[in-house]
């Protein structure tokens, strides 16, 4: 079976190794085009044109997807599957040229979290589980005949930068899992219930990421793994796009403010009189809600590294006349 990949970011990527590694046949992969990126504006490619290259495997990045020439070189390669993975709205006139269709892995439990941000909404929105779908694409975005399905189960820390690394290697499998199935014709697509498309994933917006102190405590400890880059201990995810972080202003006893992503938390039941810190200078910092409370476990003050927060008392002695806004 001859089969054409599309996408862009380092999960994508990660999908097309996978599937290159398994023996899948790749024929040509369309990307996005190098753009400028960073203060010094140096051109970049795409982690999905990096990893083609590095595969040896054409790549494509037309500016626009309905160009004549670049639709009629798609059609050319005679592909038998398009495969679609993180990457901008097909038209019709692209996503109808495999004979056996076009499929799209998505990052939810389709019919629900329809949308651009589904890793982000579902942690944000407090819901114990998600998973990952692969569907045939069709008019409608994320509304295709469902091929397989698979869940994950949620905890309540779980972080974004986590939930993206669990479902790009559950996606890369589920993936290839459809593609031989649909090879071998072993597939009974299923409908989506409309009336089940209860919950969107909207894309994110810069107003989202600013917490708002005066919610609930889990609801902001929500918002802030939801938005979170943390791995682990030691180790974060760089994209920006999945990971944007939620902050916030921490004003000191002089009035001095600085601005603050706040990269991991903890949601305690406990609190105190709602609004104020508490530390111990050492090893926690504390910030007390009308329900429950937020332990500050891991931040970073605008134009410095990332710390945790015995790194940061330790350069700044935190006391009860210190604010969050």
């Amino acid at each position: 079976m001859r089969i054409v990949f599309f996408g862009t970011p380092g999960f994508a990527a990660k999908n097309l190794s996978f599937l290159h590694e398994k023996g899948i046949n790749i024929i040509s992969v369309v990307s996005a085009p190098d753009k400028p990126k960073g203060r010094g504006k140096k051109i970049i490619s795409t982690d999905v044109k990096l990893k083609s290259n590095e595969l040896n495997i054409e790549v494509k990045t037309p500016s626009s997807l309905k160009d004549e020439n670049f639709i009629t070189e798609l059609r050319s390669l005679e592909a038998d599957l398009f495969v679609v993975v993180a990457f901008r709205m097909l038209p019709k006139e692209v996503w109808t040229i495999p004979k056996m269709g076009t499929i799209n892995l998505h990052t939810s439990l389709l019919p629900n979290y329809r949308g651009a941000a589904p890793i982000n909404r579902v942690l944000i929105n407090g819901e114990r589980e998600t998973g990952i779908t692969t569907f045939f694409i069709d008019e409608k975005i994320d509304c295709g005949d469902i091929i397989q399905q698979e869940k994950v189960v949620l905890t309540k820390n779980t972080t974004a930068a986590q939930l993206h690394n669990i479902l790009m290697n559950k996606g890369s499998k589920l993936l290839y899992s459809s593609i031989k199935n649909i090879e071998n014709k072993t597939i009974s697509p299923i409908i989506q219930n409309q009336d089940l498309a209860v919950k969107n994933a909207s894309k994110l917006s810069k107003e989202l990421t600013k917490i708002d102190w005066t919610k609930d405590s889990v609801e902001i400890h929500n918002l802030i793994r939801g938005l979170s880059p943390v791995l682990n201990k030691d180790k974060t995810l760089k994209d920006v796009a999945i990971c944007p972080s939620s902050w916030f202003v921490l004003k000191n006893e002089e009035g001095k403010e600085m601005r603050v992503k706040l990269l991991l938390s903890r949601h305690s039941s406990e609190t105190n009189v709602s609004g104020t810190l508490e530390s111990d200078q050492k090893t926690y910092l504390k910030v007390n809600l009308n329900k429950g409370s937020i332990y500050i476990e891991k931040l970073q003050v605008a134009g410095k590294n990332a710390m945790n927060i015995s790194q940061f008392l330790s350069g700044n002695k935190v006391n009860d006349k210190w604010t969050v806004s």
